[in-house]
């Protein structure tokens, strides 16, 4: 059995809290084959992890396993700032989680079932597309493999990069990207600033910057993760971001927006730097961590510490549920595979989930992962349409 000490140290690691030193004790804990044997038990246990039929190989598991703990080491020997050390160890986790080498016979017991769902899926996972407007209205699918290009953009299907103008502007253009459902897209701004978008959102901004001018985009509906290029580069030209009744101004920092169409909450999340949120009766300045929350119809803004990577993985292709509620959780997928979902029991809505899981899996396995867990019954899948039982 696994100590109490061990335990608390497998504990701090899978909740992003784990030091250098406590690493370094669990990676030589590790070593012992029959920990490494109580390390994956206590994971099935506790996480719902990508269970994928692969052929099972315990020297992959541990290599995999001791690599992204070696990776976590020398990030913290290069910033010993307890923001990042969570940041990053919250991403190394994620990726030890979704390796799919873990509990290929231990996790999935029931083969009949196990082989169910291995039948091809009419619902197809989604994909970088975008649907790109320029300034005079005309619209570029983009897509994977398919090249476009002008004077200042280019894309290969699965990014868009601006070129900034060659001289200053008198004037500004703009253009827009759309992500469908079952989509995702990257952008790179004229100014450098990089943009995540998530499925089922738009983004309005200027194909260059003026000069010493502010930098305004607006997030018109959906959700996107922005890294902003520094005032500093662009003559102090601070960046703003508007969307849904708020209006965000940064320096130079990473931070997300939610803020979707069918939605009466706006989520913004400061990753790192320093930003100042406004609506029309408020304004919060927002540190490392933390969370603005605006329901639509009320006054005031709500400010929550949040862990950072639970709100950001979207982008990093990783689904991370923890202590989520099923009707949430179904509302992420339902964008990404871009499928209508139906509770048959109105009372498994409020159930809660904690897993992390790849974007890229099949919706069937990410349900019957949901399953596995003892969260649901059943499901059933007819054309695009879920049903949850």
């Amino acid at each position: 059995m696994i100590s109490p000490n061990q335990e608390k140290l497998i504990i701090k690691f899978l909740t992003n809290q784990a030091t250098a030193l406590e690493l370094d004790c669990l990676e030589k804990w590790l070593e012992d084959s029959n920990n490494k044997e109580l390390f994956k038990t206590f994971v099935k246990i506790n996480y719902a992890v990508e269970y994928n039929v692969r052929q099972y190989d315990s020297n992959k598991v541990k290599t995999a396993l001791l690599d992204v703990i070696n990776q976590d080491k020398k990030v913290i020997k290069l910033n010993k700032s307890k923001q990042f050390l969570k940041y990053a160890a919250a991403a190394i986790v994620v990726g030890i989680l979704a390796t799919g080498y873990f509990f290929k016979d231990t996790f999935y017991d029931n083969k009949e079932e196990f082989q169910s769902i291995q039948i091809a899926s009419p619902i197809e996972i989604g994909s970088n597309k975008a649907v790109l407007t320029l300034e005079d209205g005309k619209e570029v699918a983009l897509e994977k493999t398919k090249v476009y290009e002008t004077k200042n953009l280019s894309s290969d299907g699965e990014t868009l990069i601006y070129q900034a103008a060659e001289e200053n502007l008198t004037e500004i253009t703009y253009n827009y990207l759309t992500i469908p459902r079952g989509g995702q897209f990257f952008i790179t701004l004229s100014d450098g600033t990089k943009v995540w978008l998530n499925s089922e959102s738009k983004i309005k901004y200027p194909v260059s910057f003026q000069e010493k001018k502010p930098r305004n985009v607006e997030l018109v509906y959906g959700e996107a993760y922005f890294d902003v290029s520094p005032s500093e580069v662009h003559n102090g030209a601070s960046f703003i971001v508007s969307s849904k009744g708020q209006e965000i101004e940064v320096l130079g920092t990473e931070f997300n927006v939610k803020a979707y169409q069918d939605e009466t909450i706006t989520y913004t999340t400061l990753v790192e730097g320093k930003i100042a949120l406004e609506t029309n009766d408020n304004k919060e300045i927002l540190k490392p961590s933390q969370q603005a929350i605006i329901v639509e119809g009320e006054n005031g803004i709500d400010i929550k510490t949040v862990e950072v990577y639970g709100e950001i993985s979207w982008k990093d292709g990783i689904f991370s549920f923890k202590g989520k509620s099923l009707k949430h959780l179904m509302k992420v997928l339902s964008r990404w595979y871009d499928v209508e979902v139906v509770f048959e029991n109105k009372e498994l809505e409020n159930m809660t989930f904690k897993g992390v899981l790849s974007k890229q899996q099949s919706i069937e396995e990410i349900l019957s992962a949901i399953k596995s867990a003892s969260v649901i019954n059943s499901f059933e899948i007819k054309d695009k349409t879920v049903f949850i039982k």
